[in-house]
């Protein structure tokens, strides 16, 4: 994947956001990274529509980190959303998320999810995800 390629990340915890851009970071990751919030700015970001209009500002990403759990619209819709979008069909999407439930899990590939990461309870452990997003999904994104 070209280093100017955007990752979105879409999650609202704060805490979150700050680990896992972190760990990128270390991972050596040096792709920007767009957060949004919400399931309906991640439509809209996607869309291009309202304050994602500029694609030079905000380029369509090489890649999606999902969270389900996000206020309004919830990932798992945001995932079908993508998904039923022709033009947005190749665009790899990796849930990531605090539920280990086996009918997310189910229901994320169901809906058309790449990958499906519980995010792990340590800094530490979150810079071994990041790293291994890099070997592979970076590689997958072109």
């Amino acid at each position: 994947m070209s280093p100017n390629r955007a990752i979105l990340l879409v999650e609202d915890n704060v805490d979150d956001i700050f680990l896992l851009k972190r760990a990128l970071q270390q991972a050596r990751i040096v792709n920007p990274v767009v957060v949004v919030s919400t399931g309906q700015e991640a439509m809209d970001y996607l869309s291009g529509n309202g304050p994602f209009a500029d694609r030079f500002t905000y380029p369509m990403p090489a890649v999606i980190f999902l969270d389900l759990k996000l206020p309004f619209v919830f990932g798992h819709e945001v995932l079908g959303w993508i998904r039923r979008q022709k033009e947005l069909e190749p665009l790899p999407i990796i849930v990531l998320t605090s539920s280990n439930e086996a009918s997310d899990l189910s229901r994320c590939y169901a809906l058309g999810a790449n990958s499906y990461l519980v995010k792990p309870p340590t800094p530490e452990q979150i810079g071994a995800l990041a790293k291994a997003f890099n070997w592979s999904w970076l590689e997958y994104a072109h």
